[in-house]
C-alpha cells in the first residue's frame, strides 16, 4: 500500500432492534477523512452472517470491524493505516479494554481477562501487552480489527458455522498463505464486560465450545493450550478415584496445592494494577475460568456443525451511516 489513505470500510454487527450503538458514534469521532470512511451496520442474529453480508457490500480497501458497543480512540484508523505500509501485512488489531467508570464487578471480571493464568496468551486481547509485534490469532480480537477486505474475500469471508471463533479459524488461513498479523497495544477499543456473573459464566462456556469446534474444523497446534481447561474438569472428576490409591492421592493432592498456589501467584501479581482487595475477588472467578471453559470445550467436541446447506436463512439489514 503507497502513501496515499485507502478507503476504510468499519462493519458493526448488532441485533435488529438494537435502538442504540455505542460503536457508531465513535466511528464518527474518528480522525479520518470523512469522504474515505464508510460506516455499515449489520443488523441480524448470527454475527458471522451479519458481518459476510456487509463484507460483500463494502467499498473500502480495508475493513474495521468493531463491535456494537466497540469504544475506538479517534487515532486508531490512521495508526493502523501505517502498518498495511508492508503488502505482506493482512490483520491488525489490539486490546479492547475496560472503562475506567465500569462497575467494580466488571473491573473484577477484567483483571480476570487480562491474567496470564486465565487467559493465557489471550490475555493481549484485554490489556497492553508489550510492543508492536507479529503475531497469532490468539492475540487478536474481532471487537477492534483491521484487515485487508481483497485477502478476506478471496478466503470467503467468515466460516458461518463457527461462532465464536470466526475470526480466529480466518486468521489461522492467513498465515498458512504467508500474511502477516500484527499486535498493536496502542490501537485499543474501550468495552465494557459482562455486567453479570451469569452473563460472564455464559461468556467462559461458548469461549470453550467455540474453540473446540474451531479445533475441529481448523486444527493446528497452537491450540494445545486451550485442552489445559478440559484436562483440568478431567483431572477433577478422575480425583475421588485417584484417593481411592494412597499414593495417587498423594499425587492428585500435591497437585491440588500446586494449582492453588499458582493461582494465589497471580492474583499477587495483579494487585499492583488491580489493588489487594479486588484481586483477591478475582481469585474464585479465575477458576470459574478454567471450570466454564473446561466444560464448554468438552461441549464443543461434540456439538453438531451446521454448514451452509443446513444452516437456515438468516435476514441481515444493512445500513449505510
Amino acid at each position: 500500500m503507497n502513501n496515499r489513505l485507502p478507503g476504510v470500510t468499519i462493519i458493526i454487527a448488532a441485533k435488529p432492534d438494537q435502538a442504540e450503538i455505542t460503536a457508531v458514534a465513535a466511528a464518527r469521532r474518528l480522525d479520518y477523512p470523512p469522504g474515505l470512511l464508510e460506516i455499515i451496520v449489520a443488523r441480524g442474529r448470527q454475527p458471522s452472517v451479519q458481518r459476510n453480508a456487509a463484507l460483500r457490500e463494502a467499498r473500502g480497501e480495508l475493513i474495521y470491524f468493531l463491535d456494537d458497543d466497540s469504544v475506538a480512540s479517534p487515532g486508531n484508523l490512521r495508526r493502523a493505516v501505517s502498518h498495511f505500509s508492508d503488502a505482506k501485512v493482512k490483520i491488525t488489531g489490539g486490546p479492547n479494554l475496560c472503562p475506567a467508570d465500569a462497575p467494580p464487578l466488571e473491573k473484577i471480571f477484567a483483571l480476570v481477562l487480562a491474567s496470564w493464568i486465565a487467559f493465557g496468551p489471550s490475555r493481549a486481547r484485554y490489556t497492553p501487552v508489550g510492543q508492536l509485534r507479529d503475531t497469532g490469532e490468539k492475540e487478536l480480537i474481532l471487537c477492534n480489527l483491521v484487515a485487508s477486505r481483497e485477502i478476506l474475500l478471496e478466503l470467503g469471508g467468515f466460516n458461518e458455522a463457527l461462532y465464536p471463533n470466526e475470526e480466529n479459524a480466518l486468521m489461522d488461513e492467513i498465515q498458512k498463505r504467508g500474511g502477516r498479523l500484527l499486535y498493536d497495544p496502542e490501537l485499543s477499543v474501550h468495552r465494557r464486560p459482562r455486567h453479570s456473573v451469569r452473563a460472564f459464566a455464559k461468556m467462559l462456556m461458548t469461549y470453550g465450545r467455540g474453540r473446540a469446534e474451531q479445533f475441529r474444523v481448523h486444527p493446528t497446534f497452537g491450540s494445545a493450550l486451550n485442552f489445559a481447561p478440559p484436562l483440568f474438569c478431567l483431572f477433577l472428576v478422575a480425583l475421588p478415584f485417584l484417593f481411592m490409591q494412597p499414593f495417587l492421592g498423594k499425587i492428585g493432592l500435591a497437585a491440588l496445592g500446586i494449582y492453588a498456589l499458582a493461582v494465589l501467584a497471580q492474583a499477587a501479581a495483579l494487585m499492583p494494577r488491580g489493588g489487594v482487595l479486588r484481586s483477591l475477588e478475582a481469585v474464585p472467578f479465575i477458576i470459574l475460568t478454567h471450570l466454564l471453559y473446561g466444560l464448554g470445550f468438552w461441549r464443543g467436541l461434540f456439538t453438531k456443525l451446521k454448514t451452509g446447506a443446513d444452516r437456515p436463512a438468516v435476514p441481515v439489514a444493512l445500513e449505510k451511516m
